[in-house]
């Protein structure tokens, strides 16, 4: 088939079948009811599998030209100066706070038995990167119905070795940046936005309209299937501080000092001209190695995808705006048995899911609600750990001065027994929407 072709025309011939590939075989049918509804989707059609096409026939594999264009691309949109792709959102949340480890920074630089504010209710990759770099998480009870933290226990929990806030913004809906962000300025501690959860939400303070992980010292995003957007697995660490940005780069890249990107010999033009470390004068550059660090960067392939995920992304933050209000509107009739989620006040939400509370006092339980809901083909999840200090991962850390607790876990406690989750993605319908709200009204009313 090829043969009299140049390379050009035969990639092209190539993405021409893959794109009736995907309208063969891939395209989403349209929704009928009792049709499985999945509380979060891939978004996408021929245009990310010509991409991932492209990058496929170029075989670099590692990060390249499409990586390049990515983060160039998404730091434009976020608005920060600098944005590093990286292969999880897990993975983005270690780098960032191991960023915060490093002898570069001096006296707030994290170490061993320092503490770190956040919260037991949310995903646990977010404290992970505190316990096993030996530093103390001290949690804070949320409120509810926000599920986020509650800034009036912020001063509780501080102490002499407190360093930094690292918190999520719950669902997609912001934590009370005005209040973290000034109590972290009052106290000259590091906030780490974990914005993987609420990527193309805004915040506002005093006028100045952001999107959500562009207020802080560093954000985070993932890009997992379930996720705003996607690269299959994927995230991305960004920040507009350049120390911060060039640590993020040595600790992704192995630990290495060099700044060269993949592929690239002698970027800085000194590459055998420096003396680091005990190191003999001269030593390569590209080998010389200043923190203990990874290996955590995406392939070019991810990279591909996400390019083309982007163009697309203002639309899927409209369409899961409004399948939320659809569905909050709908539910409205049964709030004296359900806690309906409620938007922070200067926010406008790009939001991830719909949280619902069972009132305690309504006789509802959680579990007979969600059970009814997933036998009528309706997916639900829970909000990630419900209180993580609860789970085995703490059974060594009890007991001990491993973590702190400021006050009580009251709301935290409450949602890990009556609070769950239903999707709001963008490739829902009216129709799913509907069908979602008319089987959650069947389901309290049982």
């Amino acid at each position: 088939m090829f043969e009299n072709m140049t390379e050009q025309e035969s990639r092209a011939k190539i993405k021409e079948m893959v794109a009736e590939y995907f309208r063969a075989f891939k395209q989403k049918k349209p929704f009928e009811e009792g049709d499985r509804i999945t509380y979060a989707a891939r978004m996408f059609d021929e245009k990310e599998m010509c991409a991932l096409t492209d990058a496929t026939l170029d075989f670099w594999l590692t990060t390249g030209q499409f990586c390049e264009q990515f983060e160039r691309e998404f730091s434009k949109w976020l608005g920060v100066k600098f944005a590093h792709l990286v292969n999880s959102g897990s993975s983005a949340n270690l780098i960032a706070f191991s960023v915060l480890t490093a002898p570069e920074l001096g006296e707030r630089r994290i170490k061993r038995g320092d503490e770190v504010i956040t919260v037991a209710c949310g995903f646990p990759t977010t404290v992970a990167p505190i316990i096993q770099y030996g530093a103390v998480p001290v949690f804070v009870d949320v409120t509810v119905p926000q599920y986020n933290i509650d800034v009036s226990k912020l001063e509780e929990a501080l102490s002499p070795r407190t360093k930094a806030v690292m918190i999520a913004h719950t669902l997609g809906n912001p934590f009370d940046l005005k209040a973290v962000k000034a109590f972290c300025e009052t106290h000259g501690l590091w906030l780490v936005e974990d914005n993987c959860d609420a990527l193309g939400s805004e915040y506002t303070i005093d006028g100045e309209i952001r999107f959500t992980g562009a207020w802080g010292d560093i954000g985070t995003s993932s890009f997992y299937p379930p996720h705003h957007m996607t690269m299959g697995e994927g995230g991305c660490v960004y920040t507009n501080d350049p120390l911060l940005h060039r640590l993020i780069l040595s600790y992704r890249d192995w630990g290495r000092d060099c700044i060269c990107p993949s592929g690239k010999d002698n970027f800085c033009g000194h590459r055998f001209d420096g003396q680091f470390g005990e190191l003999p004068a001269g030593y390569d550059h590209k080998y010389v190695y200043s923190h203990f660090g990874y290996n955590l960067k995406v392939t070019d392939m991810q990279a591909a995808i996400g390019c083309e995920q982007l163009k697309k992304f203002p639309g899927f933050i409209a369409r899961r705006r409004h399948n939320w209000e659809r569905l909050h509107a709908a539910l409205t009739s049964a709030e004296d048995r359900l806690v309906l989620p409620v938007p922070a006040e200067n926010s406008n939400p790009s939001w991830f899911g719909f949280l619902i509370s069972v009132r305690a006092e309504s006789g509802l339980e959680r579990n007979a609600v969600t059970h009814y809901l997933e036998s009528k083909n309706i997916q639900t999840r829970l909000l990630f750990s419900g209180n993580l200090v609860k789970h085995p991962c703490f059974n060594e850390l009890r007991g001990g001065d491993g973590y702190r607790v400021a006050g009580t876990l009251t709301n935290t406690d409450f949602i890990m027994n009556n609070t769950f989750w239903v999707g709001v993605y963008p490739g829902m319908t009216d129709e799913m929407i509907d069908y979602m709200a008319k089987t959650i009204l069947e389901a309290v009313a049982q």
